[in-house]
């Protein structure tokens, strides 16, 4: 019987065959803890192995994204105990606050291969499945174990195939197909599962793009995603990481629990309406809802492409003298290139803050926070209640969209205004 990458994946680090449903010790390449949570990993550790040494120092990585810079005493002291922890134990892959989201960093410094395995304290460390790595959120004492010993229990998740059927144009773009997603499935569609997507859009979609639908499979309740691996893609793990890249494939006759086909011919700027990302509308159908803020930014749509995308629809123009509008590249390279290419300058020029790479406005720990009753457009990948503020409101849209909000005042649909030049 053949195999699904997910099986694959598992059984290579397990040491024999496994299925789904299977539940087996697995060895892991990577553990990550942040500043949000991590503390808790290495007070646990501590505690459990009467602070004994980790089980390879190499294979631990420790980013600080939460808040980068710390702004309450809480986050410093949170951030100094993984600090201490990282001299303690010889842990080099320290990514400070300067450095930006952390998977995104992971990625920029060649520590994330297709085929590995990686833990994290994160729960949308699965967006490292867009270059088919097995990524996974876990908790403190998960985390702590994997710190001991380097091997950890999985239950081998069923896995889905999703086939996009059709193409679209701009000013639709990746997260306008992420939110379809989203809406097709629902928030608990691909429950536990690891979805496989297909299709010419899917072989087309670069790393940014994938990294965009990755990240919101989370909002589905899903386990990990798998794309088909890209030359291009192939080509950039190879000269980040000094590796040769194996793409890992599933085997003809590997068993899917269901199969799913989503037509996105000609597909619409989508928008996800208040309290859930699956609450998702043609942008078309909320036009005119008057806004507060704007973010754009994020583990979701903080790439480079990402703030390009956003520039060239407010280059020239200014932001609504109502509208807050703040721009947070991922990782402090994305922010060097878009300094480097003038995007600071168009946002600048227009009305918007750039602030420092982070995780920034995706929850109500970091600045710009919304006071009550207010609204935002936000290229997140969460709009729950309490999410960014009290008693206020969240949509989500792409970088186009939100960036034409910006400049409007108000929720406004791309596809109505924007051609593609």
């Amino acid at each position: 019987m053949g195999k699904t990458i997910i099986e694959k994946i598992i059984g290579g680090h397990a040491g024999k065959e496994v299925s789904a449903g299977d539940r087996v010790w697995a060895n892991i390449d990577l553990a990550v803890i942040r500043d949000f949570g991590g503390p808790n990993v290495v007070l646990e550790f501590d505690e459990a192995t009467n602070k004994g040494k980790v089980w390879d120092p190499g294979k631990i990585a420790i980013t600080f994204d939460y808040q980068a810079p710390a702004k309450v005493a809480k986050v410093a002291e949170n951030q100094r105990i993984c600090r201490d922890f990282a001299i303690r134990q010889g842990i080099e892959n320290l990514f400070e606050v300067n450095c930006g989201v952390g998977q995104h960093t992971l990625l920029e410094h060649g520590m994330i291969l297709p085929g590995s395995i990686v833990v994290g304290t994160d729960s949308h460390m699965n967006l490292l499945g867009a270059v088919g790595c097995y990524a996974t959120g876990m908790g403190t004492t998960d985390i702590a174990a994997a710190f001991a010993a380097g091997r950890l229990w999985f239950r081998v998740p069923p896995s889905v195939k999703v086939i996009f059927e059709g193409g679209f144009t701009y000013p639709a773009t990746a997260k306008d197909l992420t939110l379809e997603f989203v809406r097709v499935m629902g928030a608990d569609g691909s429950l536990f599962r690891s979805v496989e997507f297909e299709g010419d859009m899917i072989d087309n979609l670069p790393l940014s793009g994938r990294l965009t639908l990755a990240s919101m499979v989370t909002e589905t309740s899903g386990e990990i995603s798998f794309f088909p691996l890209s030359g291009e893609i192939a080509a950039f793990l190879e000269k980040r990481s000094g590796r040769k890249i194996e793409p890992v494939i599933s085997d003809p006759g590997a068993v899917y629990e269901k199969e799913i086909v989503i037509n996105i011919e000609g597909l619409r700027p989508k928008i996800a309406c208040p309290h859930t990302p699956d609450n998702v509308k043609d942008v078309r159908e909320v036009e005119g809802v008057e806004v507060d803020e704007v973010f754009i930014g994020s583990c979701t749509n903080g790439s480079f492409e990402d703030l390009k995308a956003a520039a060239e629809v407010m280059k020239g123009k200014k932001v609504h003298p109502r509208v807050r509008t703040i721009v947070t590249p991922a990782t402090s390279e994305v922010a060097l290139k878009a300094l480097k290419d003038g995007l600071y300058e168009i946002f600048m020029e227009a009305g918007a803050m750039v602030t420092n790479p982070g995780c920034a406005l995706c929850t109500i720990g970091h600045p710009g926070i919304l006071g009550e009753r207010e609204v935002a457009v936000s290229t997140g990948n969460r709009n729950f209640i309490g999410k960014i503020g009290k008693g206020a409101e969240v949509y989500l849209a792409s970088p186009v969209t939100a960036a034409l909000t910006a400049i409007e005042g108000k929720i406004t649909d791309p596809a109505r205004v924007l051609s593609k030049v």
